[in-house]
């Protein structure tokens, strides 16, 4: 499937780069998150050494100074333990079991990185703490702006993740305009943005985030993404079992098509994709701020290292 995706999928044409930092990142991301207790047995912690959280933040911030590198691989490498964990004892395909851990995060990102009264964190547990330990690095950077985008964006993704749980309860496979509005939260793409406008200083003002051309730019951009991501693990996905909430299975049950058809539709609509992007970036850019010049840097340094990291993430071989 990886060389599938390799052939019919069009590179983003942008730089490839990796941040120098990027291995020893890794490695104190795997030290964060073990500490935390977020990371217990052997076998989670080699299936996110194989998930190289390093690699995918140090390609999406490769400028990025250490400390600003750490926060964006440490979220990732959050998102990587809770996605297992959530696959291992099926608390992703129970609603039931689901709402009452997604409603501990909740009160946690209420916090909004101020100390926590013991109760929260306890009840949270290592998940709860990790989150609160992004968010109070967040916070401490007196970027508050930044600090309640991304809690509201993380917000976002723990809500979508009841909507994939209840599709899976009830075996259920979303239409295609649906799939895509909340494939844009269910991978968490937005936050990894606001993470990365951390690492850049990249804040635009309020008036140019709600500029509706850049606000498609963005929207854009989480599309490609996880997309590409669908495109790539799609045929783990198929070994595996899994339900339908990739790109190329919403795209078949909806369409009817066949399974390769219905895949080389997948990576069509990318390509199509990545050339709306990159028109509507040109219009963007067109005598635009450095600010937002900045906050475009990171997009499409995102939809590169997507698509680099993909090509060899043993995470999805």
């Amino acid at each position: 499937m990886r060389s599938f995706a390799a052939a019919a999928l069009i590179a983003p044409p942008f730089p490839a780069r990796l941040n120098p930092h990027a291995a020893e990142s890794a490695t104190r991301s795997a030290r964060w998150a073990a500490e935390l207790g977020l990371i217990v047995t052997s076998d989670a912690a080699r299936r996110l050494d194989r998930a190289n959280a390093g690699e995918l933040a140090g390609r999406a911030c490769p400028d990025a100074d250490p400390d600003r590198l750490d926060l964006l691989t440490d979220l990732v490498t959050w998102l990587f333990a809770f996605d297992d964990a959530c696959d291992d004892d099926g608390l992703g395909a129970d609603p039931g079991r689901l709402s009452p851990v997604v409603s501990r995060l909740l009160d946690v990102l209420d916090l909004l990185g101020e100390p926590p009264p013991t109760a929260v964190l306890a009840t949270a547990g290592p998940t709860g703490a990790g989150l609160h330990d992004l968010c109070r690095r967040l916070r401490r950077s007196e970027q508050p702006d930044l600090l309640v985008r991304f809690t509201a964006r993380f917000r976002d993704y723990l809500l979508a993740l009841l909507w994939e749980a209840a599709n899976r309860e009830h075996h259920r496979v979303p239409a295609i305009d649906e799939y895509i509005q909340m494939r844009r939260h269910t991978g968490a793409v937005h936050p990894s943005f606001t993470l990365t406008d951390h690492a850049r200083d990249a804040r635009p003002g309020a008036a140019a985030l709600a500029d509706p051309q850049l606000s498609a730019l963005d929207r854009w951009a989480a599309d490609l993404v996880c997309w590409c991501n669908d495109v790539f693990s799609y045929g783990k996905e198929r070994r595996l079992e899994q339900d339908g909430h990739n790109l190329t299975l919403v795209i078949a049950r909806e369409t009817g098509q066949d399974e390769q058809t219905a895949l080389a539709d997948a990576a069509g609509r990318f390509n199509h994709g990545l050339d709306a992007y990159l028109r509507l970036e040109e219009l963007v850019l067109d005598g635009a701020e450095p600010a937002v010049t900045r906050f475009v840097a990171g997009r499409r340094d995102w939809i590169r290292a997507t698509y680099d990291w993909s090509l060899h993430a043993t995470r999805y071989a």
